[in-house]
């Protein structure tokens, strides 16, 4: 039986509620410390939840309070060129969620708290004293609290990830600013229709709500790096001017820029991606989430694995005797599937920023490359990855980064 029974979870975004919740099921209690200053709003656009992240929401029974306020994606295509080519998929799965990013967080707060577990507002993480007995957090505000271990969910730019290691890499910014919005706008499409759009001069996405309105996401290419504050300094319309004349000319791309205003634009700042981290723990310290394995947008994976994450370090610490062989178990778990999906994404953001001639050979090669796509091959390990929380963690059963069978479908 394991030694620890107490967590301290830094993070209140998503991993950090799903993690505290999996863990009062484990038996451990959870508190949840975040660093605004009051449940978040107005952070983001919205994000794709995959099959596999939907499957291990239900292992907490909160999979139906996120459909209830998602939109399935019924079909998805590519367009290259204004030539829109069907994407298959694999029909015997549940389709893609589209969930606004604040309402997400909503849930999975509820849901925590329905369980037990607390949250603490406006408590900034600065440092940490490790002791024998236990984990003391240092705050900004200068409290503290204390546990058995501490579990790092502060998203890219983590606090912890420097406390476990001081040279930790950054996360990598992709050279995108990211950007939303919904329009008014004919464009005869079935609600939940997707497509990825190349324009002209950069990539975008748009997809149908169910009043009849056009949700759109683009990304930007910029040389400057840019964090949500200060890309939200700028002002809205200059931000309209810059991407009208980015879309000018693609279609529909030019028409949904033209009719985004300035209040109803969502401003979202540099898109991230985290390269491999070398460190994932640290004596009572263990990342989950963004923190430790933040791939590119493009894999649409990203809300999902931190999901499979925090659900798979709960089992570890309630299976294993003591936070370091749960802690190295649970990186064994979960690096080679998350390392191979952050090098799926690297790939595709490529494509989306090409030179001249890039985008010319991509007229021609992509249409065939997609047409011949073996969806099974290219996504079905990923989304069809399952988690059984009834099966014990054991120290003899951990499968190893080097073994093939720790990307497959499911989790031993």
């Amino acid at each position: 039986m394991s030694k620890v029974r107490t967590v301290l979870v830094i993070g209140g975004g998503i991993a950090g509620p799903v993690a505290a919740t999996a863990l009062h099921k484990a038996g451990l209690q959870a508190t949840v410390y975040e660093a605004y200053p009051a449940a978040s709003k107005g952070i983001g656009s919205a994000l794709a939840l995959a099959p596999n992240g939907l499957a291990a929401l239900g292992i907490i029974d909160a999979d139906a309070a996120v459909r209830a306020i998602a939109l399935p994606i019924t079909g998805t295509a590519v367009s290259i060129a204004g030539r829109n080519i069907a994407l298959p998929g694999l029909p015997d799965l549940p389709p893609l969620q589209m969930v606004d990013r604040g309402d997400l967080h909503r849930v999975l707060h509820d849901r925590a708290t329905a369980v037990g577990a607390r949250f603490e507002y406006g408590k900034r993480l600065v440092g940490v004293d490790e002791g024998l007995d236990g984990i003391t957090a240092r705050f900004s505000d200068d409290s503290t609290a204390t546990a058995d271990v501490l579990v790092g969910a502060d998203g890219v730019r983590s606090t912890v990830r420097t406390l476990i290691d001081p040279n930790a890499p950054s996360a990598n910014y992709t050279g995108l600013l990211g950007f939303g919005g919904y329009v008014d706008a004919d464009i005869p499409r079935a609600p939940g229709a997707m497509t990825f759009a190349f324009g002209t001069r950069a990539y975008y996405l748009y997809w149908a709500m169910p009043d009849g309105r056009i949700a759109w996401g683009a990304n930007l290419p910029s040389k400057d790096y840019l964090t949500l504050t200060q890309a939200r300094a700028i002002p809205a319309q200059d931000w309209l001017d810059a991407l009208r004349a980015t879309y000018a000319g693609d279609v529909p791309g030019e028409m949904l820029a033209e009719r985004t205003t300035a209040q109803s634009l969502e401003v979202l700042g540099a898109i991230h991606i985290m390269p491999p981290v070398p460190h994932w723990h640290r004596g009572r310290m263990v990342l989950v989430g963004d923190a430790v394995h933040a791939p590119s947008n493009s894999t649409g994976q990203g809300a999902s694995l931190a999901i499979e994450s925090a659900i798979q370090i709960a089992r570890c610490l309630r299976d294993l005797p003591d936070a370091s062989s749960a802690f190295a178990a649970y990186e064994a778990l979960r690096r080679a599937r998350v390392e191979k999906i952050t090098k799926r994404g690297a790939k595709l953001n490529h494509a989306k920023t090409p030179g001249r001639v890039a985008r010319k050979m991509m007229r021609l090669v992509m249409p065939i490359m997609f047409k011949a796509m073996n969806p099974e091959k290219t996504i079905g390990w990923e989304q069809r990855y399952t988690i059984d929380w009834e099966a014990p963690v054991e120290k003899s059963r951990i499968v190893t980064t080097s073994t093939p069978d720790a990307m497959k479908g499911r989790a031993a």
